[in-house]
C-alpha cells in the first residue's frame, strides 16, 4: 500500500515588530530643522526683529518716504554685499572692494573732465579698470597661493593711495571737478542714480537694481553650473578640481564680480553727486563682508545664499537710518553693527549645528 504525502502550507515567519533601523545620514530630518540649515532664515528672523524695534522706537520710521530712504541706503550697501558674499562663498575675501568703489568713480570722472569726453568714455575705462583690478586679485591669489586676505590687504592700501594722490596731482583737490554739465551726463544719470514715484514717494532705482541683482545671484547659485563651481571651490579647491571645476577661472571671476559690483555703485556715487571725494571708501568694505557675514556665509567658504545677504543689507540700512529716525548719536551705529555681527556669527554656528544633529 503506498501512502501519499501531502505538503501543508509554507509558514512564514513575520518581521520582528519594533522601531524601523535606519542610517543616520538618511534619516528624515523634521522640518524646522530642515528651515534652520538654510542660512538666510536666521538673518531674515533678524531682520523682522530690527524692523519692529525701530517701528516701536522711532515712529517716523513708519512713513512710507522714511521707508524709501531706509531701502536706499540699504541698496547701497546691498549691491556690493552681494558680489561679496558670493566671492565668500567661493572661500576667498576682498578688502579692496570699499576703495575700489572710489576707485572706479574717480577715474570716469577725472578722464571725462580733464579729457573733455562724452561721459561714457569714463564709464567704459572706469570698468575696464575695476575688471582689471579684480582679475589682478584673483590672479595673484591663484597664482601664488598667497591668502586673499594678505592679497586684497596690499590692493586696499594701493588703491588708497593712488586714488589720493593722483586725485591731488591732477585736480590740485582731494575731490573731483563737478561734471554735471558734460556731454551724456544726464543720460548717465538716468542709468545709475534715477528715481521714481511710487504712490507719491520717491524710490531711487538702486533699490531696483538691489532686488534684480539678488534674483539673479540666486538663480546662478541654484540653477546652474557655475553655482555648484562657486560652492564646490569654497568647499574644499582640491576635490573639486579633482573632478573636473575649472578652479582658477571660478576664483578670478568671482573677483572679477567684485570688480563690476564696485564699478557700478562708483557709478551711482559719481552721477548722484556729481564729483567724489578721493578720500571715502575706507572702512565700508568691513560693512560688505559684515553684511554677507549676518546673511549667512561662513568665514571659511562652501556655504550661503544670496537672500541672506539682501535681509544682512537691510538690517544695516535699517539701523543706519534708525537711528537718526530716533533722535539718538549717531555714533553708537558702529557699536549697532558690532553687536549684530557678533550675534549673527553665534546664531550661524548654533543654526550650522543644530541643522547637522542627528
Amino acid at each position: 500500500m503506498s501512502m501519499t504525502q501531502h505538503a501543508g502550507p509554507a509558514v512564514t515567519t513575520p518581521p520582528a515588530s519594533g522601531p524601523k533601523q535606519t542610517d543616520g545620514r538618511t534619516t528624515r530630518r523634521p522640518l524646522a530643522l530642515r528651515l534652520l540649515a538654510r542660512p538666510e532664515v536666521g538673518v531674515f528672523l533678524g531682520a523682522v526683529a530690527v524692523y519692529v524695534f525701530f517701528l516701536v522706537t522711532a515712529p517716523p520710521v513708519r512713513e512710507a518716504g522714511s521707508m524709501a530712504n531706509i531701502l536706499y541706503q540699504s541698496s547701497t550697501i546691498g549691491i556690493m554685499a552681494l558680489p561679496v558674499a558670493l566671492l565668500m562663498i567661493g572661500g576667498e575675501f576682498d578688502l579692496s572692494s570699499g576703495v575700489a568703489v572710489i576707485t572706479s568713480a574717480l577715474t570716469a570722472s577725472m578722464l571725462s573732465y580733464q579729457l573733455t569726453m562724452n561721459v561714457w568714455v569714463g564709464v567704459v575705462v572706469a570698468l575696464a579698470v575695476s575688471l582689471g583690478i579684480g582679475f589682478l586679485n584673483g590672479w595673484m591669489v591663484v597664482r601664488t597661493g598667497l591668502p586673499s586676505f594678505l592679497v586684497t590687504l596690499g590692493t586696499f592700501l594701493i588703491l588708497q593711495g593712488v586714488n589720493l594722490a593722483v586725485t591731488k596731482l591732477v585736480t590740485t583737490n582731494v575731490a573731483t571737478d563737478d561734471i554735471s554739465d558734460m556731454d551724456g551726463f544726464s543720460q548717465a544719470k538716468k542709468v545709475f542714480a534715477s528715481s521714481f514715484e511710487v504712490g507719491g514717494v520717491q524710490v531711487k532705482i538702486t533699490i531696483v537694481y538691489w532686488l534684480v541683482f539678488a534674483a539673479l545671484a540666486t538663480w546662478v547659485l541654484l540653477r546652474t553650473r557655475y553655482g555648484n563651481w562657486i560652492f564646490a571651490v569654497g568647499g574644499n579647491k582640491e576635490s573639486a578640481r579633482a573632478v573636473g571645476v575649472p578652479v582658477t577661472f571660478t576664483k578670478i571671476s568671482l573677483f572679477m564680480l567684485v570688480g563690476f559690483g564696485a564699478w557700478f555703485l562708483g557709478m551711482h556715487q559719481l552721477f548722484s553727486f556729481n564729483t567724489v571725494q578721493s578720500g571715502e571708501g575706507v572702512g565700508q568694505e568691513l560693512i560688505y563682508i559684515s553684511a554677507a557675514v549676518i546673511g549667512g556665509c561662513l568665514l571659511t567658504g562652501g556655504a550661503g545664499s544670496a537672500i541672506g545677504p539682501v535681509f544682512g543689507a537691510f538690517m544695516f540700512g535699517m539701523v543706519q537710518q534708525g537711528i537718526v529716525y530716533a533722535g539718538w548719536n549717531p555714533d553708537w551705529f558702529k557699536a549697532f553693527l558690532g553687536v549684530m555681527l557678533l550675534g549673527a556669527v553665534l546664531i550661524n554656528l548654533w543654526v550650522q549645528r543644530t541643522a547637522t544633529r542627528r
